[in-house]
């Protein structure tokens, strides 16, 4: 892909248009060199569709991290952009800062309006993306970025260019925020609805009980309450990087991104070579409930039913395999979904820095609501039926910020390439 050059532009390597340098990382060890008043940008500051410049960074660095690590400071104005995964993620500085070994920053020249450039350099992305190398990640050169072949209108005309897409891409930016807090708030009324049925149950007028737990509350009068190691199996898993002799075979295994919260993810299953004996006391059987043992603290716990959708298929043991004996599977993955019992896990969780762990004997110990089995059933048949019209809007609300999206990228490139006249722009 290449970036169309607008009828009556010069064309200019962005090494003509840019200065351009990489970050780096002060020693993580030295205490002294963080938490200080100089901006560190990492990819992970990047990526907010609505958000084109960087005033705050997650983390700062101080004077002498800054004087001990080969990071230059940009000004503000400058651009900063993502050179490994995902390549070509890009922001301007609003305030002057340094950046790690996974940006670059861009500091401009003379006859450069920033917000022009950094509208051509979202088109670019995925021309950006194809220059990446590398066998372990794919990261993009110096070299490649300052070789890439960029228009050069007036600066006038930059400016009219990229005041034009902000007022624009503004307008598109609001009706996106909309629709995504359309998703929130839909996506919180079903997790509320399935936590109140599945603790409550479908009569409002049941006489309720103390559960005997305060993140439960009450429950109602004729339901029991039991332990998970008393209705289940709680099965650890497979721990990876032992060394076996003899002879090996290939299996697929499940980790802690293929389970999410009510389903499975399973475009991207890794696979491990184990002896036959190791395999067969990981294997998963149909009905298991997958439950999460670490990760981020939202996915602690979380639960699907495995119905061999691989098989066979093993499980990592950061992924808990939970064998029913005495509870529906179904049920039970219903209510590790419900905000009561993600309480329960976040309570029970060691936690560290950005990760949260919990045990398989916390695991064991959480308290499962049991309505008689008929009133699990009608439980489910009410939540499957609101599921299916929520769901329904859902995927509306999706396709619309889809089109909206796919707008956004197509007004960018219109305008940044000249498919757009600028007296219509300035209009």
């Amino acid at each position: 892909m290449t970036l169309t050059i607008p009828v009556g532009s010069e064309a200019r390597r962005l090494r003509f248009l840019f200065g351009t340098t990489s970050g780096a990382t002060p020693s993580s060890s030295v205490e002294d060199y963080w938490d200080g008043d100089i901006y560190w940008v990492t990819p992970e500051d990047l990526g907010k569709l609505s958000d084109r410049y960087v005033r705050e960074t997650r983390r700062r660095i101080t004077e002498l991290g800054y004087q001990n690590c080969s990071v230059s400071l940009a000004g503000a104005g400058s651009i900063v952009l993502s050179k490994r995964a995902p390549i070509g993620q890009t922001a301007i500085l609003g305030v002057p800062s340094t950046c790690n070994q996974g940006c670059f920053l861009l500091s401009k020249l003379d006859d450069v309006d920033e917000r022009f450039y950094y509208y051509a350099l979202i088109h670019l992305r995925p021309a950006l993306e194809a220059l990446g190398r590398g066998s372990t990640f794919m990261e993009l050169s110096a070299d490649d970025l300052r070789s890439v072949l960029m228009p050069f209108p007036r600066e006038d005309n930059q400016r009219l260019i990229a005041n034009y897409l902000d007022r624009e891409t503004a307008r598109i930016d609001g009706l996106i925020a909309e629709k995504e807090r359309m998703l929130v708030l839909l996506e919180e009324k079903r997790a509320a609805l399935i936590s109140h049925v599945v603790t409550r149950g479908l009569d409002p007028n049941a006489p309720l009980k103390p559960s005997g737990q305060e993140w439960l509350g009450e429950i109602p009068v004729h339901w029991g309450l039991q332990r998970l190691k008393q209705l289940t199996e709680v099965r650890g898993g497979l721990t990876l990087g032992k060394q076996y002799s003899g002879e090996l075979l290939e299996y697929p295994y499940l980790r802690v991104a293929n389970v999410q919260d009510g389903y499975l993810k399973l475009d991207d299953v890794l696979t491990v070579e184990v002896p036959a004996s190791e395999a067969a006391s990981n294997l998963l059987v149909y009905g298991d409930v997958l439950m999460n043992e670490g990760g981020d603290i939202d996915k602690l716990g979380r639960g699907c039913v495995w119905r061999d959708e691989i098989s066979p298929c093993l499980h990592q043991n950061h992924v808990f395999a939970v064998r029913p004996h005495s509870v529906d599977s179904d049920w039970l993955a219903l209510w590790t979904s419900t905000i009561q019992a993600k309480r329960y896990f976040e309570s029970r969780a060691k936690r560290s820095t950005n990760l949260a762990s919990i045990s398989g004997s916390n695991i064991k110990e959480l308290p499962v609501p049991l309505p008689p089995v008929s009133e699990q059933l009608a439980i489910q048949n009410f939540l499957a039926v609101r599921h299916s019209r929520l769901e329904t809007l859902l995927s509306e609300l999706r396709d619309s910020l889809r089109l909206l999206i796919e707008r956004r990228a197509a007004l960018i490139t219109a305008g940044v390439t000249g498919q757009i006249p600028l007296e219509e722009m300035a209009g």
